[in-house]
């Protein structure tokens, strides 16, 4: 020490004449005291350094049996504590004497026990069988053996804080069937083993199999972290951030399921919001003027279609000329899902006479109308497929479905509203929609969202259903990820096209569930115990995400300035 005072005092002054940055002092004290602590106290169980309570532990006791995840309890444990492993290997020249030892002395226990008429419990079978299996994998070369020591330090800023964070790890590992040990009268020692120097001062160590040490090590800790991604919410498990770029998934679709009340149009609107932060362009079906809020807080595009609005879209309107055939092969299936919708059902001959028909007004007509196609129809003698059109052509909703379209899809949010039409045609609507959309994308891809609340009325039939499945299959071609948003996970689940549409969708998101649904979404994603049991319990904004094979839950949180953009709490409303 007097060695390292007087080299630093050489330096000092050969510095002195240098720039401040080069000056190793601090006034009067020396460089030595300001990296060090201003003081130590070690008590019994526990020392304090600087204010700071530590106590350090050893686990001293393991389960019997192994699993995957065993110390998930001490990784995930939500308080400031610090661990520490050490693993030594251990030679099967110098282990394998020893084994052949203890399985003697187990043995030999045995055998008197048995001799004496007594029961010979699991207390040395157990450990009998074990340490047999041990010799004869050593042997063949399937284990290796190992000396493993793990301590925890738990700070505190009190002594009471202390102790009861000290209880709550203890209970903790308890229920894993792990036992701990206050490091009592060596503190010092199982400190200096916590640093990070790779010294095992308090040398507390516990013979493990290879097999066994492997699941300790790395952490079992699920973590889902992309740097190009957006934060969807903080990991239950851990308190980690969950960052997630669904556009670098197998596809950019995603699928959630929930309760009603659970908060899954606020997860979307966080999720829009900050989209809209990547510069993500984003396309809202709204079938209950949630998002009305959120459009007016980031200057989006309202568009409220009904029978008195003056916004319209035409099924027809197409973004761009077709080049390739293809592509109008497939615009004609997709108009013909939306007329068989309005028209209640087509047979096979009026499924003929309307490709036909869509096919001839293209060529007459660079926008064609539906009255067009009504004219055409007529034309090829389909009278009842006519009649059943007549509404959308000179009847009540003419003014809905028989316009041009008068809007356009440049602002970076675009809300649709459909709240006001009536049900049966909101269907009918969030196809014309999408299908508008679809056709904007292919003229010109860019990176856009589309997200479908309420999506179990797309699946009430199957042209629509059809039509949608279509769609996601077809979105990652155009840069285009669908968001579908359900509370009938049922509906979805029991449909061929809604399993298709969930099937399709790399990313999902589910959030509380009931025990009606649980059993269908377990079986569809696969789910694990623990994951069920979390779905019918978690909090409202809870939610269980799956990208890909990766599983994680979180908890949504908005930040302070973006919850008021997105509420649709009347009280909070009504506050703002």
């Amino acid at each position: 020490m007097n060695r390292l005072v007087g080299q630093l005092e050489k330096v000092r002054r050969r510095k002195t004449d240098k720039p401040k940055e080069y000056i190793l002092s601090y006034g009067e004290q020396d460089f030595i005291d300001l990296i060090s602590y201003s003081g130590l106290e070690e008590q019994k169980n526990y020392v304090v350094i600087d204010d700071q309570y530590i106590r350090t532990l050893f686990i001293s006791g393991y389960p019997f049996v192994a699993s995957s995840g065993w110390l998930n309890n001490l990784v995930n444990f939500n308080h400031n504590v610090d661990v520490a492993y050490h693993i030594h290997t251990v030679d099967a020249i110098q282990a394998l004497p020893k084994l052949h030892r203890k399985i003697t002395e187990l043995e030999s226990t045995k055998r008197a026990m048995i001799r004496n008429g007594k029961i010979v419990g699991p207390e040395i079978t157990d450990p009998l069988q074990s340490a047999m299996t041990l010799r004869d994998k050593i042997q063949r070369g399937q284990e290796k053996l190992f000396q493993i020591s793990i301590y925890i330090a738990v700070r505190a800023g009190s002594l009471e804080d202390l102790n009861k964070v000290t209880k709550l790890l203890e209970t903790a590992l308890a229920s894993r069937m792990f036992y701990t040990k206050v490091a009592s009268y060596q503190q010092l020692e199982a400190l200096q083993s916590i640093l990070p120097r790779g010294e095992d001062v308090l040398s507390q160590k516990r013979n493990l199999d290879s097999s066994t040490a492997a699941l300790t090590f790395p952490f079992m800790s699920s973590e889902l972290v992309q740097e190009s991604g957006i934060l969807y919410g903080v990991n239950k498990s851990n308190n980690s951030l969950v960052i997630l770029d669904r556009f670098s998934l197998h596809n950019a679709n995603s699928i959630t399921f929930a309760q009603s009340g659970s908060g899954k149009s606020y997860a979307a609107k966080v999720e829009i919001l900050r989209q809209l932060m990547q510069g993500t362009k984003v396309i809202v079906i709204d079938p209950e003027r949630e998002y009305k809020l959120l459009s007016e807080s980031v200057k989006g595009s309202y568009i409220k279609l009904s029978s008195r609005s003056k916004q319209k879209i035409n099924p027809f309107d197409l973004a761009t000329t077709f080049h390739n055939p293809d592509d109008l092969a497939q615009h004609t299936q997709d108009l013909t899902e939306i007329i068989s919708l309005m028209a209640e059902g087509l047979s096979a001959t009026e499924k003929a006479a309307l490709d036909k028909a869509i096919l001839e007004i293209y060529k007459q007509v660079k926008r064609p109308l539906l009255e067009d196609l009504y004219r055409e129809l007529r034309t090829l003698g389909q009278m009842k497929l006519c009649d059943r059109l007549e509404k959308y052509i000179s009847g009540s909703l003419a003014d809905v479905f028989n316009t041009q379209t008068n809007i356009e899809l440049d602002n970076r949010l675009v809300i649709f509203d459909i709240k006001d039409l009536p049900e049966s045609l909101r269907q009918i609507m969030m196809l014309i929609i999408s299908n508008f959309v679809e056709n904007q994308v292919k003229a010109k891809p860019q990176k856009r969202l589309l997200v479908i609340d309420e999506g179990w009325m797309l699946l009430q039939h199957e042209e629509s259903a059809r039509f949608v499945s279509g769609l996601v299959r077809r979105a990652r071609k155009y840069y285009l990820g669908v968001s579908i948003i359900s509370q009938q996970a049922n509906d979805f689940l029991s449909n061929d096209y809604g399993r298709a549409i969930a099937s399709q969708s790399s990313l999902r998101v589910l959030m509380r569930q009931d025990t009606t649904t649980i059993k269908n979404v377990a079986s569809e994603f696969n789910l694990s115990e623990y994951e069920q049991n979390f779905l019918l319990t978690c909090e409202k904004g809870d939610a269980l995400i799956i990208a890909d094979q990766n599983h994680v839950a979180i908890k949504v949180v908005a930040s302070g300035k973006e919850h008021p953009l997105i509420t649709t709490n009347p009280a909070e409303v009504y506050h703002l």
